[in-house]
């Protein structure tokens, strides 16, 4: 058994139990991810809107003759671009695989499996499995982890453990790597019992190592269970594989979350006691942790520690603390730390700007929220949708629900399309005025959201054809009614 207490020096201080555990001169092992390509100009926008634009019988036609080099890169460039309207998207995967000198990738293949288990296609997923079959593209592990991951988040955790052991029989034998996917799609949907449970049948056949085990504790820190993702832990050193740093870091993480704030400072402390090479995700996870529980000075006194110590920040660090300053202190302090960011030649990211953007709506300054999404534009770091859904979230709390619809407007013509949650928020905010105008509008939004693949929630449907009914809209309501019969099919209205 795994053990390291004759290494422990007792001089009086207490030991959290977990670090009896802890190794030391611990590292971490993790790989910097490799840097992405930049995009090139304006041409998926181009395509994305002749999509958009196109009548369905014209498209093939449109895209056959549209003058581009067409490369994989570009292909799933556009999807993306279309991401939020989910129909569009497979019409233009569906019409491209009709080009006389263009054949799909297979990340092209994965990411329309995506989109069609997204809008709970499940017929089109397997016809896209079988023809990436055909053509020896897969299909790939990595495609098996997309339809799973979509399986459970339609509640169908059971189906999903099923396509995971029937991979095989698609091409695609299971592996520990592939193992420790569905591990890791189930708990962060919340079904750590059942991970939990498949890890105890399988863990033998797949050879269980340490990131399996990780992942397990990891979905018990999610839903608050530390003393459950701890025995996780003994059951691990007992099977002789030891933690590593990453463990540690979910520990840690889940002691914050479930606010056990007391343990999460002492399991940091022995840490550095035990001499681990704490990393700048240890540091994150305590700036961000005691900051939200309301302790700012000790999350700024951690950050400057970590600067002490030699760890640089990483963005995210920055995010953190940015976040925890909009929160729990002021804005204004929030922003001199943005400053402070850049001055030091850190490129801020979307998060961080959304976070800024955050703080100054929260506070009333929409006016100041809206120069930092432009200011994005200029530093060419696109407003993306959870820039919009913001900016339109907080106009209409605020009763200003024609500026929410013109940023809706902006939104919808640009390069950023709107998602179930845009669609939500002004669906709801339609009902503040309580006037007619405004209640056709929701309809006219409902109408939409279901073109675009989207599916609303019976309340939703309902709350709509209610208002209209009651606003002497009984033509639209019943148009709305018909929609709702037809609510099951309306994802399948694509031949693959």
């Amino acid at each position: 058994m795994f053990t390291i207490s004759s290494r422990i020096p007792t001089n009086g201080y207490h030991t959290h139990p977990t670090l009896k555990l802890l190794p030391r001169n611990l590292t971490s092992t993790a790989t910097p991810p490799l840097p992405s390509s930049p995009p090139s100009p304006q041409a998926d926008t181009i395509i994305a809107n002749l999509v958009l634009n196109a009548e369905t019988p014209n498209l093939t036609s449109a895209l056959e003759k549209h003058p581009v080099q067409w490369t994989p890169d570009l292909v799933s460039r556009v999807i993306k671009r279309l991401w939020n309207h989910g129909p569009k998207a497979l019409q233009f995967f569906t019409s491209l695989d009709r080009h006389p000198t263009y054949t799909h990738s297979a990340a092209a293949f994965d990411h329309a499996v995506d989109i069609a288990a997204r809008l709970r296609n499940y017929k089109a997923v397997w016809l896209l499995v079988a023809r990436m079959r055909t053509r020896r593209l897969g299909p790939t592990p990595k495609t098996f982890a997309i339809i799973t991951e979509r399986y459970v988040a339609a509640g169908k955790s059971d189906r999903a453990v099923k396509i995971f052991l029937s991979m095989h029989h698609h091409g695609c034998p299971q592996t520990l790597i592939s193992f420790n996917t569905i591990l890791d799609v189930l708990c962060k949907s919340k079904r750590v019992e059942k991970a939990y449970s498949l890890l105890k049948v399988f863990k033998g056949r797949f050879r269980a190592d340490t990131v399996s085990y990780n992942i397990i504790a990891n979905g018990f820190c999610l839903i608050k269970r530390t003393p459950k993702a701890l025995e996780v832990l003994k059951e691990m050193v007992e099977r002789g594989l030891n933690p590593t740093l990453t463990t540690y870091n979910i520990l840690l993480k889940g002691f914050l979350r479930a606010g056990q704030i007391k343990e999460a400072w002492e399991f940091f402390l022995q840490m550095k006691k035990r001499e681990c090479e704490i990393d700048v995700v240890t540091y994150t996870t305590v700036v961000h942790g005691f900051g939200v529980a309301g302790d700012v000075k000790k999350a700024r006194k951690v950050f400057d520690e970590m600067i002490g110590k030699g760890v640089l920040p990483s963005v995210a660090t920055y995010n953190a603390l940015i976040q925890v300053l909009c929160k729990k202190d002021s804005v204004e302090n929030a922003i001199m730390v943005f400053e402070e960011m850049l001055k030091k030649g850190y490129e801020p990211n979307s998060t961080t700007y959304n976070v800024v953007i955050r703080g100054l709506c929260h506070v009333g300054k929409m006016d100041r929220a809206m120069e930092y999404m432009h200011r994005m534009k200029d530093e060419e770091c696109e407003p993306n949708v959870q820039t919009y859904n913001l900016i339109i979230r907080y106009y209409c709390d605020d009763g200003e629900i024609d500026k929410g619809l013109e940023v809706f407007e902006k939104m919808a013509s640009g390069d950023c399309l709107p998602n179930l949650d845009t669609y939500n928020i002004l669906i709801s905010s339609m009902f503040v005025r309580k006037k007619s105008d405004d209640l056709l509008v929701a309809g006219k939004l409902l109408v939409e959201m279901v073109d675009k693949g989207f599916l609303p929630r019976r309340f939703t449907f309902n709350r709509v054809m209610n208002g209209l009914l009651l606003t002497g809209n009984q033509g639209f309501a019943k148009e709305i009614l018909s929609l709702q019969s037809k609510f099951d099919r309306l994802p399948r209205r694509f031949r693959l």
